[in-house]
């Protein structure tokens, strides 16, 4: 297992469990059963969901996780945040999606990995990322890891999904195999539920420089870069809420807490002309979400990548139901990665919460 988390979380004392079946073909999906036999443990439960194999997880407190394994996909999370018996919330929006192939939902937490080509260029990275279980850890069921990898010619890719009482972690690793620099647009983009479209909203980010920018393009993405670029007039009675900066204009924000319910796509990012100065003034390493309506706090950690990507669908998200959603996570979108052959690059999101106390 590889312990990616292990300098900044609580380490774990884990007993392993691997297998040879990690190189198998996605193309021959794993029944539950052969994964339970193999890497099932208390707290670790494999199903099917739609034919595809998920894993569910679940520590002491009750709180939960649901990934898509396939298509490394968490779908659910669901952390005890209120102290009475049935205190559990959903954090995650996760809607199904509306075309078949290998992803059936939209929303949640998912990994972008996307390859900068020029005009005629040969990618190393596989067009569709296949993932499959590769180990599992566990620390008394206060703490559970699942471990999924991805490989191909040129890539050998890892995804860490770590389940504690309070928080969840998603952490990607990518090694480059290939003769040649990869260089890569990437993201861990969570969408966020909230009971409101009034009272969204994220605190954390006064000062840093942002410019309006769409999202990289996702297969778990709910709305599209070109629906998140469209403009929309202002909510009345929108008091305290920033009006959308013109696309390719540097603004600085300048609210400690940035409200929500208007339409934005965003990326908070040190400016290209700053970037080589000695000092300068780069996005932080973590903020908070706020869901005043079910007065729900989430810290968002960023490890490993540069940027900081938040998108709000305004108007938008009548059509998806009624409660609101938000997309947010850290990115690599204005400043690319460059993974140099031989090497390989690490970056990683954390969810936590202090709801409880």
């Amino acid at each position: 297992m590889a312990s990616f988390l292990s300098l900044s979380l609580p380490k774990l004392n884990l007993i392993k469990a691997s297998s040879s079946a990690a190189n198998t073909s996605i193309t021959t999906l794993p029944t539950p059963e052969a994964l339970n036999d193999k890497f099932g443990r208390k707290g670790i439960k494999f199903l099917e969901s739609d034919n595809i194999p998920i894993v569910e997880l679940t520590v002491r407190n009750g709180s939960s996780l649901s990934l898509r394994i396939p298509d490394a996909h968490v779908t659910s999370y669901k952390p005890k945040v209120y102290w009475k018996d049935d205190g559990f919330r959903e954090v995650l929006y996760t809607i199904p999606a509306t075309e078949t192939g290998l992803y059936k939902a939209k929303g949640g937490v998912g990994l972008v990995m996307n390859e900068v080509l020029q005009p005629g260029a040969m990618g190393l990275l596989p067009p569709t990322l296949e993932w499959t279980v590769n180990d599992v850890d566990s620390d008394a069921i206060d703490a559970l890891q699942v471990e999924l990898s991805c490989t191909s010619r040129f890539f050998d890719m890892t995804y860490i999904v770590t389940l504690y009482p309070v928080s969840m972690a998603t952490a990607v690793i990518a090694k480059n195999k290939g003769p040649k620099p990869a260089t890569l647009n990437n993201a861990i983009l969570s969408h966020f539920r909230s009971k409101k479209r009034g009272g969204t909203a994220i605190q954390g980010l006064r000062s840093c420089s942002f410019l309006s920018h769409p999202p990289l393009s996702s297969p778990f993405q709910i709305l599209t870069p070109s629906e998140a670029m469209i403009q929309e007039p202002r909510r009345w009675f929108s008091f305290g809420a920033e009006p959308e900066v013109k696309s390719g204009t540097w603004t600085q924000q300048a609210l400690s807490i940035t409200l929500l319910e208007n339409k934005m796509s965003r990326v908070y990012a040190t400016p290209p002309e700053e970037r080589s100065k000695p000092f300068c003034h780069s996005p932080p390493s973590k903020y908070e979400t706020i869901d005043q309506g079910r007065e729900l706090f989430f810290r968002v950690i960023r490890m490993g990548f540069e940027d900081i990507y938040v998108s709000s669908p305004g108007s938008l998200s009548e059509k998806y139901g009624k409660d609101y959603f938000i997309c947010t996570g850290p990115a690599s979108i204005l400043e690319p990665v460059t993974v140099n052959p031989g090497e390989e690059w690490r970056g990683a999101q954390v969810i936590e919460h202090d709801n409880l106390t």
